[in-house]
């Protein structure tokens, strides 16, 4: 099971109230609310491995050069050096932290490599397995992982974590038209205004479907374009032969990686925490009461 912790953990922040806070009054309602999360997700789906899976560089500055505009609204300060810093409510950057710790104490493998999302490291971990994987994430761009055949699904929180909605290709294709597969193209042509991505002007979702259906793929697109004799509309291939610049470079951006490289962690689910000493200074500090005691509950079992 491969978690996309920041998109968990901000669904844990706004669906928990912020009354729910620490001794001191910090809120830590994301916090408590992932361990809440990872505590109904291990009861009901019972990973022997699980990967708490981070974002290192939201903004990787290779996607931004060849799409300057990738997400591009939600950076609140640029760093020339390093990461840009990502707006984000003022209550919830102080929890990341303590979510960091708390993982760490309690033997959850938690993985982020510089340069890359979190998403490339989910890509790299499914590209690696050699079993079934679960990527729980409310992000529909690791849609393009799903995979039938090798048993990879994504569980798409709907209300928590304990309303998902499973989706494996059938669900895609109902819903999409197209398999895992075929999502990432399907998404760079439709574009997506929440990562900064402009599509092909003109070219919405059921578009974008037709198309793939029509053709293939990206490659069949573009190659169609050059066929007077391809069933395109005069609009469509003026619309693609216009967007041929950002189609060049659109795939490297939208599609995750799966050649990052990992650290040599132990991914086994613990029975036990890591650190029990650390934890329970941890529980005390932040009040994390309930929440951590059903975790760890839940895997000592």
């Amino acid at each position: 099971m491969l978690l996309d912790t920041a998109s968990l953990y901000f669904r844990a922040y706004f669906g928990v109230p912020d009354s729910v806070r620490a001794p001191d009054g910090t809120p830590v309602n994301a916090v408590r609310g992932l361990l809440d999360f990872i505590d109904r997700l291990v009861k009901d789906h019972r990973p022997d491995h699980l990967v708490a899976c981070m974002d290192a560089d939201w903004r990787p500055h290779w996607r931004v050069e060849l799409i300057p505009s990738y997400k591009a609204h939600r950076v609140a300060e640029e760093t020339p050096q390093g990461p840009d810093t990502e707006e984000v409510p003022d209550t919830l950057s102080p929890q990341v932290p303590v979510i960091e710790a708390v993982l760490d104490a309690l033997g959850i493998a938690r993985v982020g490599v510089a340069g890359y999302e979190a998403d490339d490291v989910i890509g790299t971990y499914t590209a690696r397995a050699t079993g079934p994987v679960d990527i729980v994430t409310g992000d529909r761009d690791l849609y393009q992982l799903v995979d039938d055949a090798r048993g990879v699904r994504v569980l798409y929180p709907i209300k928590g974590v304990g309303t998902l909605a499973l989706t494996d290709e059938a669900v895609l294709r109902e819903k999409y038209g197209v398999d895992g597969r075929g999502y990432a193209d399907l998404a760079l042509l439709r574009g997506d205004p929440s990562d900064g991505l402009p599509g092909v002007a003109g070219i919405g979702e059921k578009t974008a479907a037709k198309l793939l259906a029509e053709f293939g793929d990206l490659a069949g697109i573009q190659a169609a374009v050059d066929d007077p004799g391809a069933k395109l509309t005069p609009s469509q291939r003026r619309r693609l032969t216009e967007a041929r610049p950002y189609l060049a470079v659109a795939p490297k951006v939208v599609r995750v990686a799966d050649d990052v490289p990992l650290p040599d962690v132990d991914t086994k689910l613990p029975g036990a925490p890591r650190d029990a000493e650390a934890l329970d200074t941890l529980a005390a500090r932040w009040g994390l009461g309930g929440s951590l005691q059903r975790l760890l509950t839940t895997l000592a079992a």
